[in-house]
């Protein structure tokens, strides 16, 4: 379908775009300069050939330093997803044997532990798809950037997403034999031990506690940005931390961990295989959520799918 004569008139340069979004996403017109081998003047001069041609103003000059207005930061993140979508359009034409490709966000732990000692499995089966692997500690934005489907956890579907559940995440809280010495404690001895929290999950302590019949306010302690730094942390006596049963089994198993209070392990949210609903499934992601459905049957969990 050909652009109309008005919608001609609104396609700005490529230069300028991505002069735009360089400045929005790095905040100075000297930092955009470096990025894209030009001179601060050019940037300015790229800028100005987007305002001539809107007819708006995007950015403000004082002291020859360029910053972008309200409005010019909010079209710069549309550009942006723009830009991003043109570039993986780009990379799949110049590389026919990628067609079936699959641009996936994985969560490092989880996909560390239960996704990739299965992945032999699909490859075996299915040897026509490449699958290119980011690990993302929270959930990408589908709209902005060029990832086809990624492993989530939580309990609701985010807008604009489908999904399919993997399985529960079920937790406990463990330790090093050193921090319980006597063993298993009560809550309340519990609540006051050294706690190791996650950034990801700020309330995960709260919500544990609360499935046990108690109510806490906030909880003191330190924070880690991965289950695996934080099971490192447990490990070495720092405190008490709640962790999944798939990353406790084999350290509990040799005592180097042990459980902190005698409760079934709690599940506060499932992993989810989660994709846009504005866009096609493309064969890629359809034989991988259709594999991945097959692995999550095994799984022995009580959330409907």
């Amino acid at each position: 379908m050909q652009a109309s004569p008005l919608s001609r008139r609104l396609l700005p340069p490529l230069p300028a775009l991505r002069a735009l979004e360089a400045l929005d996403r790095l905040g100075t017109a000297a930092a955009v300069a470096r990025e894209l081998d030009l001179s601060q003047s050019a940037i300015s001069r790229q800028i100005r050939t987007l305002e001539d041609q809107l007819g708006v103003t995007l950015a403000s000059r004082e002291s020859r330093a360029l910053s972008l207005t309200p409005e010019a930061r909010a079209y710069a993140a549309e550009v942006r997803a723009a830009l991003n979508r043109i570039a993986q359009a780009s990379l799949s034409l110049r590389m026919p044997s990628r067609a079936g490709s699959l641009s996936l966000s994985v969560l490092p732990s989880f996909g560390m532990r239960w996704l990739v000692p299965r992945l032999p499995d699909f490859t075996r089966r299915h040897p026509e798809v490449t699958i290119n692997f980011t690990t993302r500690l929270r959930p990408p934005d589908f709209a902005a950037e060029a990832f086809d489907a990624a492993i989530e956890f939580g309990m609701a579907a985010r807008p604009g997403t489908n999904r399919l559940l993997l399985r529960p995440e079920r937790v406990l809280p463990v330790s090093a034999p050193s921090v319980l010495k006597d063993g298993p404690v009560g809550l309340k001895t519990l609540a006051q031990l050294p706690l190791l929290h996650i950034d990801t999950r700020p309330t995960a302590w709260e919500d544990w506690f609360a499935a046990q019949g108690r109510e806490t306010g906030p909880l003191p302690g330190t924070s880690f940005d991965q289950f695996t730094t934080i099971l490192e942390a447990a490990l070495h006596g720092l405190g008490v931390a709640l962790l999944p049963d798939y990353l406790t089994e084999e350290a509990l198993a040799r005592k180097r961990l042990v459980v902190a209070h005698d409760a079934e392990p709690t599940s506060l949210g499932a992993y989810h295989l989660a994709w846009p609903t504005d866009r096609p499934v493309t064969p890629a992601l359809s034989e991988f959520r259709d594999w991945l459905a097959g692995e999550a049957q095994g799984e022995d969990d009580p959330l409907p799918r």
